[in-house]
């Protein structure tokens, strides 16, 4: 599959000049459109096959809003290492750091090659690499459950009030997992002992504070910030900190609450949370409870986010799932959760909020007309209708 198109590009000169040579008030200067430059790394398993249905409905925002996006396919994971013997290519790597953001597929299949060393298989090679390359601190990972699909959510209906939206803000480059130092070590004969050091500086939880609470600005305007500053350190030094960059925020409402108590209230009471600000840890298991609310993974965009320089964040774009593949290759997999991965990506990289919307509305509206991918399916719903990954993306792109 190949995304970029001179043949488009020139169609695209035609009907503009056609339109400045009629008066047309609809006249658009080419010159002055803005160029986003989006390299598509489609992966493994079910990868392609959501990443085509993602495509899809980007090529219908192009038209609706006039925007020029330059989508350029790289091979990435097992596609990598049997284009170039690499999971993340040089070629590859190139092009993400030309390009304005990065929509990731999925890589890994599990059953492959099981003589490759873990650290060149594509999971450590690929997606770790990417992390690392670019700073990637900031995890944000949507979880909605529309009201149509309240019989996929493990809650009983009264706990999901008229549907859930959560955002999950997970620091991702700190904390226990990156914190030194990092080892195991043998204190006595028989037996060792496993060290890892949960550490956080002013710096890394200022930046990841400020991306919370100018997300919730474009939300319902409340931060949860998870913290265990009742026994640990560092999170007396994060509750501190978020409080201050809060001053920053007056139209945001902050609450703390201690991590324990937010597993809970994520089963008790989840329409209470707006947006989780969350310490890395605490966001990688919070966040996968979360995820369990709407259902299906085929459901859950994510975004990482970088720096940002110019009024534009570098980001890294995925599905909340994985390469699942079971089912690759039939037509079965639920693009959605790439679709929307596409919307976080016009939202936080390119600031396109209508752009963003609508295709979280379409993809609300594919939903409600009762199309439902295999995982999201109900039988004892007389309204809905099983339909596979390409009638989803159709429906979806039409609904732009």
């Amino acid at each position: 599959m190949r995304i970029t198109s001179s043949e488009r590009v020139e169609k695209r000169r035609t009907e503009i000049s056609f339109a400045a040579s009629g008066n047309s008030v609809t006249f658009i200067c080419l010159s002055k459109m803005k160029t986003y430059n989006i390299v598509v790394l489609a992966g493994d398993g079910i990868g392609p096959e959501v990443m085509r249905e993602a495509v899809k409905v980007l090529r219908a925002v192009e038209k609706k809003f006039s925007l020029t996006l330059n989508l350029t396919e790289a091979p990435v994971g097992w596609a990598g290492i049997d284009a170039a013997g690499k999971a993340l290519p040089d070629d590859t790597l190139a092009l993400c750091k030309k390009s304005d953001s990065i929509l990731f597929g999925s890589v890994g299949l599990p059953d492959r090659d099981p003589t490759i060393p873990k650290e060149e298989r594509p999971e450590r090679a690929a997606l770790l690499r990417i992390r690392k390359e670019f700073g990637l601190f900031a995890n944000l990972r949507p979880v909605q459950l529309p009201k149509v699909m309240a019989y996929a959510c493990p809650l009983r209906p009264e706990r999901q009030g008229d549907g859930l939206d959560i955002l999950v803000v997970r620091e991702l480059t700190g904390g226990m997992y990156f914190g030194q130092p990092k080892k195991t070590e043998e204190v006595s004969p028989g037996v060792q002992r496993a060290i890892d050091t949960m550490v956080y500086t002013t710096p890394e939880i200022e930046r990841i504070a400020h991306v919370a609470f100018k997300a919730a600005q474009l939300r319902r305007k409340k931060v949860t910030s998870i913290d265990k500053a009742n026994v640990l350190e560092n999170g007396v030094l994060w509750r501190e900190v978020v409080t201050a960059v809060s001053k920053e925020y007056p139209d945001v409402t902050v609450e703390h609450m201690f991590v324990d108590n937010g597993a809970m209230q994520l089963m008790l009471k989840p329409t209470q949370f707006d947006v989780m600000l969350c310490e890395n840890m605490f966001g990688d298991i919070l966040s996968d409870e979360a995820a369990a609310l709407a259902g299906s993974l085929g459901m859950l965009p994510s975004a990482s986010l970088g720096a940002t320089t110019g009024g534009q964040t570098f980001g890294f774009y995925e599905p909340a799932g994985g390469t699942a593949p079971d089912i690759a290759g039939k037509n079965l997999a639920n693009p959605i959760a790439q679709i929307l991965s596409c919307a976080l990506m016009m939202r936080y990289s390119f600031g396109l909020n209508d752009a963003a919307d609508a295709i979280e509305k379409a993809v609300g509206k594919a939903i409600a007309d009762g199309n439902r991918t295999g995982d999201i399916y109900n039988p004892a719903d007389s309204n809905a209708k099983k339909v596979g990954t390409s009638e989803m993306g159709d429906a979806v792109a039409a609904a732009i």
